[in-house]
């Protein structure tokens, strides 16, 4: 049997492993950018093929994850079922390769229709003036609403991605990541109005100087901010993601800053950045920062506190802030800063104010699932824990989930071989020893366990009393 100084020496070995692979060096979700991993998709996505009609699509299961691939001018089709008892809400992340040529008018479209081909919904994503590849999101729902009478049956529905452009853009294929998610309705029919008005000012710059956090290359990898200033490098024509838990009654400024470069040229909309709510519908975005080698300066509107009634606006930068839970920020850089400044990392930072207290949540009918914001969620955002961390405020398994779920079961069930040698050796009793090694064990058989699709890692259900204007 070897001594515990090479059990020590193989251990180390395999943490080695895992810290390259958690640096990107060997994880299959960190390829060359233009590579189909150079989006983070969600660990746990299905594949799924979208269909050409609505005879053979396939269902989507709420609270899953799903990837295909969208052509051009393709349109897919897929099935949800749904209750009459939930809002439902199915996105769609279009992952166009880098490089890609697109224009003005490319973009993603995504509606929920019923078995008569009506609409529910739909909603749209364009590239804009912000004429590069990036990944880019769109979301329709089915709303529950007394005084409504389409959509609004429990039965089969069909979510339709469509893809538009020019002839002239590329005819490469997008990578596409889809959701599926409900909200329960309330228990009792509340406020059927959005609020008249809201604090517009722009709060203090957040105390406490800056810290550094690197993003994410896709909303499954985002990490948790805080309130604060916070620091990060991105290359021309990379996209970098982060997520802030924002609570009900609460109110949320984000602002983002290009750092300067020597250099000369200009390049027109070098730094778009786009908020997402939970359920990855498109809050606001802003686009129009141009750059010219000096420090320039991005930001959000001003937006409305968490609210459900905020639903009933007609706006979707208040609409889409209807709901508790995770809030996705996305900031891309333009390739052409590369061509005229170089091909060279950028100071990026971060300025996130979450104003007010948070309130009671509504009188939901359910499970609030990822509408939500826990303990969970606050512990993970102040440590920059993501979405497929299972303990985010544990090294180990944050080392773990970073080097994916492979590198994770090597790792665990190393340590926990050597916890079981090195007991042996110093007399432990084996009760003891076999716990640890069949902790190791049970982390080597399954990994980090994925969410369920009730109760996602990180989310509960809402805080107990009444919500506010309930």
């Amino acid at each position: 049997m070897p001594g515990p100084r090479g059990v020590r020496g193989g251990v180390a070995a395999l943490a080695a492993g895992a810290l390259v692979l958690a640096s990107g060096a060997g994880a299959p979700q960190a390829l060359a950018a233009g590579e189909a991993g150079s989006y983070a998709y969600a660990p746990d996505a299905r594949p799924v093929r979208g269909a050409s009609t609505t005879s053979d699509a396939q269902r989507l299961e709420a609270g899953a994850v799903y990837r295909d691939t969208l052509p051009k001018g393709g349109k897919l089709v897929y099935r949800v079922d749904l209750d009459d008892a939930s809002h439902a809400y199915v996105s769609a992340v279009a992952v166009p390769p880098r490089g890609a040529a697109l224009s003005f008018q490319d973009g993603v479209k995504v509606s929920l229709q019923d078995r008569d081909g009506s609409d529910c919904a739909s909603g749209s994503a364009r590239f804009g003036s912000a004429e590069f590849a990036r990944p880019v999101a769109a979301h329709a729902e089915r709303a529950l609403d007394p005084d409504r009478t389409l959509c609004q049956e429990a039965g089969s529905y069909y979510v339709v991605v469509e893809r538009d452009g020019k002839e002239s853009s590329s005819g490469a294929p997008w990578g596409l990541e889809l959701r599926h998610v409900l909200e329960p309705k309330p228990k009792a029919a509340g406020p059927t109005e959005a609020p008249g008005g809201w604090p517009s000012a722009s709060p203090a710059p957040p105390a406490g100087g800056p810290r550094e956090r690197a993003g994410g290359t896709g909303f499954a990898d985002a990490p948790g901010l805080t309130e604060g200033e916070w620091t990060d490098r991105i290359r021309p024509g990379e996209s970098r993601f982060y997520r802030v838990p924002v609570d009900w009654g609460q109110q949320l400024f984000v602002s983002a800053d290009l750092g300067s470069s020597s250099g000369t040229g200009f390049v027109g909309s070098a730094l778009p950045v786009s908020l997402y709510n939970p359920a990855l519908g498109l809050v606001d975005s802003a686009d129009s920062l141009s750059y010219d080698g000096r420090q320039k300066s991005a930001a959000l509107d001003p937006l409305p506190p968490v609210a459900y009634e905020n639903r009933f606006a007609s706006g979707s930068e208040t609409s889409n802030v209807r709901f508790a839970g995770w809030y996705y920020l996305r900031v891309s850089l333009h390739p052409k800063v590369g061509e005229k400044f170089g091909d060279k990392p950028y100071g990026l930072t971060l300025r996130v104010n979450v104003e007010g207290e948070p309130q009671a949540a509504p009188p939901y009918a359910g499970p609030a699932g990822i509408f939500a914001v826990t303990e969970d969620d606050r512990r993970a955002a102040a440590d920059g824990g993501t979405g497929t961390e299972a303990a985010p405020d544990a090294g180990t398994m944050r080392l773990v989930a970073a080097g994916g779920f492979g590198t994770g079961t090597v790792l665990l069930a190393g340590l926990g071989l050597w916890t079981v040698l090195a007991r042996r050796r110093a007399g432990t009793a084996p009760g003891a020893a076999a716990a640890m090694g069949a902790a190791g064990a049970a982390g080597a058989a399954g990994g980090p366990v994925p969410p369920s699709a009730d109760a996602p890692a990180g989310f509960g259900p809402p805080p107990q009393g009444q919500g506010r204007g309930w």
